[in-house]
C-alpha cells in the first residue's frame, strides 16, 4: 500500500491559497486604478495629437467643399441664366448689323459728296498746270469757248449722276456689299 502523507493535503491546499493569494495581488497591482489612469494617459498622448490635426485637415477641406459646391452652385445659375441673355444678344447683334449699315451709307454719301467737289474742271486744272496766261476777255470767241466747254463739263457730270443709280449697301449675314 502506499502511504499517503496527511499533512501534505493541507500543506497543498496552503499552498493553492497561497498561488491564488499571489495571483489576485498581481492582478490587483497590474490593474491598479494608478497605474490604469498612467497607461490611459500615455495612450491619449500618444493617439490625440495625430487625431486632432487630422480632425483640422478634416474641418479645413469641408469648409474648402463647402466654397467649391457654393461656386458649382454659382456657374449653375450663371449658366442658366444665359439663356434668358439669348434675345438681348441677338438685339446686340442686329444692332451692330444696322449701325455699320448706316455707317457705310454715311460713308458712301460723303464720298459722292466730295467726288462732285472734285468734278470741277478749274480745280483738276489748277492743280496740274501752272501757266501764265494772257488776259483774253477782249476776244469774245474764246469767252464763249470756255463757256461752251464749262457748260458740257457740267452737263455730263450731271449726265453721268443721272445714269448711274445711287448705291444700295446690302447686309448679307455680318458682311456687307455696295451694289451700284
Amino acid at each position: 500500500m502506499a502511504f499517503v502523507y496527511q499533512g501534505d493535503a493541507e500543506l497543498e491546499a496552503k499552498a493553492k491559497k497561497a498561488a491564488e493569494r499571489i495571483s489576485e495581488n498581481m492582478h490587483i497591482v497590474a490593474n491598479e486604478p494608478s497605474l490604469a489612469l498612467y497607461r490611459l494617459q500615455e495612450h491619449v498622448r500618444k493617439a490625440l495629437p495625430p487625431m486632432v490635426e487630422r480632425r483640422v485637415d478634416v474641418t479645413k477641406l469641408q469648409h474648402e467643399l463647402q466654397g467649391r459646391c457654393y461656386d458649382v452652385e454659382y456657374a449653375l445659375s450663371a449658366v442658366k441664366s444665359m439663356d434668358g441673355a439669348e434675345n438681348s444678344f441677338k438685339n446686340i447683334q442686329e444692332m451692330l448689323k444696322q449701325s455699320i449699315f448706316l455707317k457705310q451709307q454715311l460713308k458712301y454719301e460723303e464720298n459722292r459728296r466730295n467726288k462732285k467737289d472734285k468734278d470741277s474742271v478749274y480745280k483738276r486744272l489748277s492743280a496740274h498746270i501752272v501757266l501764265d496766261l494772257p488776259d483774253l476777255s477782249e476776244f469774245p470767241m474764246v469767252r464763249e469757248t470756255t463757256n461752251r466747254i464749262e457748260n458740257m463739263m457740267r452737263g455730263s457730270s450731271v449726265e453721268l449722276h443721272r445714269q448711274k443709280p445711287n448705291a444700295v449697301i446690302v447686309c448679307e449675314n455680318a458682311s456687307y456689299h455696295i451694289r451700284r
